[in-house]
């Protein structure tokens, strides 16, 4: 047996409507089978809470895998948060070595077999319906800003009762106008003598920032637009992660054929796709694909799907990077996001800070501890800060001006990180997706 296998990983598709796939006694013997795999090798044991837990079952066991109860491994499947960094970047075992371990899509395996069981948790679904949340939240921003505000000692603690949503930890904020009403509203100029004329791009919104952070979206059109880049603003759906998270799959291909129909006409027209989010680039390029194999539309809007860092620097590289780039006072502590780094098109948002002149960059690469809607659940969110301890103390010592992370809900994770470990010292109050940073850098 090899080691470890010296070819790139590669995923196979989920063969989620296939009735062993939800298979109660079949998942059980995969978990055991891999669990044991995992169990001899520990290389995954800092990456998150996961294999911890996995760890301490099998050394309370007086039997080590054999001894470990069934009924005992929801609570390793409740840590993961679908990272994907120990199929991306630890684990030796992933196909095509023939171990076979995906531990990831295990875990969604899991949760989708609970699902089929009738084991729904309300309160994650609930949350997960983005869509429906955004737009009440539009509707009645200042209202739902007031109750949302971790310094609201009324709500919080209530949400935190009925929901099961930490009283403590930071959610997003709403906006009364879309990103896609603000795109309707204005369009910025294009520049014709950028090097990268020519280009057309459709901005896939996201959720995120078509409800909570328009500013990301504006920032990319106007750096775009200077680079000659013609946009446009479409938002058909969300990309489906929080029910992915939730092991809702069909709801996830549902949406996923939604986006796409309303996406691939401009594919067709010559637009290139680019998503806002990486969670939502990772979505589009990577999990669509494996939940509709034979969906040829699926596939080729993965193929013409950028994240916004990738495609700015593939601009640079291509075409050359339009000129007006100041530099930015105090330097950048910038968190690579894991998914992100699960796109395995390397630090492009390093890359693409770098072509500010006089860059100066504390790069953190390591996971935040955040999880998306798992992070902010009682009984998660102080797991999820001491997970994210080592990028909160890192973009805390760096000293830099700004601070960065291409996942916002991570960059908000690790503000409230750095805020319980600042002792005395001055700590980050806000983090910026890096596109904003380019944009303040050209002056927009």
């Amino acid at each position: 047996m090899r080691e470890g296998s010296l070819e790139p990983p590669v995923r196979h598709p989920l063969d989620w409507n296939d009735p062993d796939f939800t298979n109660w006694e079949k998942l059980d013997a995969e978990m055991r089978r891999v669990f044991d795999i995992c169990h001899g090798c520990r290389r995954c044991f800092n990456l998150c809470d996961s294999f911890p837990r996995l760890f301490d079952l099998v050394d309370a066991s007086p039997d080590e895998m054999h001894g470990v109860k069934s009924e005992d491994f929801k609570q390793v499947v409740d840590a993961c948060t679908l990272c994907d960094l120990c199929f991306m970047t630890k684990c030796p075992y992933v196909p095509p070595h023939e171990f076979n371990l995906d531990f990831p899509h295990l875990m969604l395996r899991y949760r989708a077999a609970e699902r089929a069981r009738g084991h729904v948790e309300p309160i994650r679904d609930e949350l997960g319906k983005t869509d429906r949340n955004g737009r009440l939240g539009a509707v009645a921003s200042p209202v739902m800003n007031w109750a949302v505000s971790e310094k609201n000692g009324l709500t919080r603690p209530l949400m935190e009762k009925v929901a099961g949503v930490d009283r403590h930890a930071a959610l997003p904020k709403f906006h009364s106008k879309t990103f896609m009403l603000k795109a309707r509203q204005e369009t910025p100029e294009i520049n014709r003598e950028a090097p990268g004329f020519g280009r057309k791009a459709v901005l896939y919104a996201t959720c995120f920032v078509n409800y909570h952070n328009p500013g990301i979206g504006e920032a990319a059109r106007k750096v775009l637009a200077r680079n000659g880049v013609e946009t446009e603003v479409l938002y058909p759906a969300c990309c489906g992660m929080p029910q992915l998270e939730a092991g809702n799959i069909s709801k996830v291909a549902e949406g996923a054929r939604k986006v796409s129909e309303a996406l691939l006409p401009w594919v067709e027209k010559g637009y290139d796709v680019i998503a806002l989010v990486p969670s939502c680039a990772l979505m589009l390029k990577f999990e669509w694909p494996l939940i509709l194999p034979a969906d040829a539309g699926i596939k080729k809007l993965s193929q013409a799907t950028f994240d916004i860092t990738e495609y700015v620097v593939d601009i640079a590289k291509r075409n050359g990077i339009a000129p007006g780039l100041k530099p930015l006072e105090g330097g950048v502590a910038l968190h690579i996001a894991c998914h992100s780094r699960a796109q395995n098109m390397g630090q492009k948002a390093a890359e693409m800070l770098r072509l500010i002149p006089q860059a100066d960059l504390a790069v953190i690469e390591r996971c935040s501890g955040h999880g998306g809607s798992w992070g902010v659940m009682e009984g998660n969110f102080e797991t999820a800060l001491k997970v994210g301890k080592p990028v909160a103390r890192q973009a805390q010592n760096a000293g830099k001006a700004h601070l960065a992370s291409e996942c916002p809900l991570a960059g908000a994770h690790i503000v409230q990180g750095m805020e319980r470990i600042a002792d005395g010292q001055a700590a980050a109050t806000q983090s910026r997706h890096p596109i904003e940073l380019l944009a303040q850098a050209y002056g927009l």
